[in-house]
């Protein structure tokens, strides 16, 4: 007995389309299930195009729908802060929940199955926001996969207190420790940011995230540590449970010299998240020609061998006034300001939106589009794979481990004059 069947399903633009049968919160089956073979639930998928759940591995759920309140005027990353930091000494435990809530049912209805949610814990919000996730990751577990981070945003050393208030969030179960190595006084100061996290990291046996190197470029020492984060790795032993945010400088540096730190980054088995929206937002600032586009080399850092996903980052605040919490339109974004348009980069793109993000956050043992895997998928308005990320399709379902979580269901009228031909198969609903 099939719990749920998914029946003429498109996996991949080359191939016959499939059955997929889930039973207990997995995939039992993917190829031809025969007639008459009992389920709880039959969907009819049509040809449509079925991947697995999206993997969003950077995302400020605390913060989030903070522009409402008090929008970031100047628009830059120290107004973000500024703002943010004031707004954070009325965060109460129920407000942020609302707020996180709010995203995280956008997220769930926009096809994402996990997300790594990286709330401020500092002496200006304490542990509020900390305990929040920890306690959506238990009522929301049915629903999403959680990860907490507990994430030191207005530093270590520059906000005393914060190494108190990050061992406490790690005793209380936060899932990942993070990092913000630019925020500190000077250069030797951040070199202690990242020691001290690796420290924690290695002493309480979770992985570290680091937001780093977030400028237009690598003038100011501070934003160019991702070398020392290379080194920490290797000497703490923690290749391929590392990642770092942002790293826009890295863009900035000089080729041989860029090609030198990703390379070194490959080498310590250290992840790279590029986060568009927040980093084109917030970036190019005091360019008065030639914009930078403030983005992380993508391309460069996927050739070099880099694992490299995207995110969200923030939902409508003052670091991001924009954005749904859904990995297509980000991904979007990326290609289209990172020179990603070939097919082969529009595949690519939605391999780091799905197996590349569950790599990222190592929920990968049982993941993706194979039986045995955890049944997280996703029934998209297209059928065509190599249209998912230029459709923009709808999620007609959202499935969580073999259980529906979100129906979408839109219906166009359109005059019959402008109907496309049926060969050319443009619909979205």
């Amino acid at each position: 007995m099939l719990d749920l069947l998914l029946r003429h399903a498109r996996i991949a633009d080359d191939t016959d389309l499939v059955d997929i049968g889930v039973a207990d919160g997995t995939i039992a089956v993917i190829g031809p299930v025969p007639p008459g073979t009992p389920a709880a639930e039959v969907v009819d998928c049509d040809g449509h195009v079925v991947v697995p759940g999206f993997v969003e591995p950077h995302l400020h759920l605390d913060k989030a729908l903070l522009d409402r309140e008090r929008p970031n005027v100047l628009g830059t990353l120290a107004g973000a802060i500024e703002v943010t930091g004031a707004l954070k000494r009325e965060f109460t435990y129920d407000g942020v929940r609302a707020r996180a809530l709010r995203v995280l049912g956008w997220a769930v209805a926009n096809g994402t199955s996990v997300v790594r949610a990286h709330p401020d814990v500092d002496p200006i919000v304490g542990l509020t926001g900390l305990d929040v996730m920890l306690d959506l990751r238990e009522e929301c577990r049915d629903v999403i996969d959680l990860q907490v981070v507990a994430f030191p945003q207005e530093g270590i050393e520059k906000a005393p207190g914060t190494y108190e208030l990050l061992r406490e969030g790690l005793r209380r179960g936060a899932d990942v420790v993070g990092g913000c190595t630019y925020n500190e006084a000077d250069v030797d100061a951040c070199r202690r940011h990242v020691d001290t996290v690796f420290e924690l990291a290695t002493e309480f046996g979770v992985p570290a995230d680091l937001h780093a190197d977030f400028a237009d470029d690598a003038g100011d020492p501070r934003y160019g540590l991702a070398e020392v984060v290379a080194d920490a790795t290797d000497q703490h032993g923690l290749s391929g449970r590392v990642t770092l945010g942002h790293v826009t400088s890295l863009a900035g540096r000089p080729p041989a010299e860029r090609a030198a730190v990703i390379e070194r980054l490959r080498e310590a088995g250290v992840a790279v998240v590029a986060l568009p929206a927040t980093d084109l937002h917030l970036g190019g600032r005091t360019d008065a020609t030639a914009v930078r586009r403030g983005v992380t080399p993508v391309a460069e850092l996927v050739a070099g061998g880099v694992v490299t996903g995207y995110s969200s980052n923030n939902v409508r605040n003052a670091f991001t006034p924009f954005g749904n919490a859904d990995m297509l339109d980000i991904g979007l974004l990326l290609a289209q300001t990172c020179h990603l348009g070939s097919p082969s980069d529009a595949e690519r793109i939605l391999e780091m939106a799905t197996t590349v993000g569950a790599r990222i956050t190592g929920t990968d043992a049982d993941y993706g589009l194979r039986e045995g895997a955890r049944a997280d998928l996703v029934v998209l308005g297209t059928r065509r794979r190599a249209d998912v990320l230029v459709d923009r399709p709808d999620r007609r379902l959202v499935v969580k481990r073999g259980r529906v979580v979100a129906r979408t269901t839109r219906t166009v009228e359109l005059d019959p004059v402008l109907s496309p031909a049926p060969a050319l198969e443009l619909e979205r609903v």
